[in-house]
């Protein structure tokens, strides 16, 4: 049940942030979309409360469980930036406003936006422990069974890391002939 409401809240969530767009840049009411777009966040207070009510009726502890901290704390870390690039891409294709720049492709610019994603990437990761954790004592069955996911994401952060801070390093970026 819970796995139902997760993917639920995952379609929600994009069909808010659509639903906001379109209703900000292409029915031109700008209020109305702020309003649906507001509502995105609470996607997350809907699967947390989904989560501890399961575990409050004597669910076990499950990768169920697991999966709606990670999704709250990527969320949490991502939402905000996720919502902006939807706002300006919506800008341009609904309403005519100039393409978003591009990401740069080396240099300084680069390597601060490489660092900051990771940083972004730590937060999610602090947040979705820290409700693995808390989910688990929650519980009263021990958390065992919800931080199973969680060293899997320990590796792929300590990948991102080196991965996002290479580019700090000279000689990272390839060299034009």
């Amino acid at each position: 049940m819970l796995l139902a409401v997760i993917a639920g809240c995952e379609i929600g969530f994009w069909v808010l942030l659509v639903a906001g767009m379109v209703t900000r840049y292409l029915l031109k009411w700008p209020k109305a979309g702020l309003v649906l777009l507001a509502g995105v966040p609470l996607v997350d207070v809907v699967m947390l409360v989904a989560g501890v009510i399961d575990l409050r009726r004597g669910g076990e502890p499950s990768f169920a469980h697991s999966l709606a901290a990670i999704f709250i704390g990527v969320s949490v870390a991502f939402g905000h930036q996720t919502i902006k690039w939807a706002d300006r891409w919506a800008a341009h294709w609904l309403a005519g406003a100039a393409r978003p720049a591009k990401r740069p492709k080396g240099g300084p610019d680069r390597a601060r936006r490489e660092r900051q994603g990771w940083f972004r990437h730590l937060l999610a990761y602090a947040i979705g422990c820290g409700l693995m954790l808390a989910l688990g004592l929650l519980s009263g069955k021990g958390y065992d069974a919800l931080l199973g996911p969680a060293w899997t994401w320990t590796i792929v952060l300590v990948i991102d890391a080196f991965v996002s801070f290479s580019y700090s390093f000279p000689g990272r970026e390839k060299q034009s002939v």
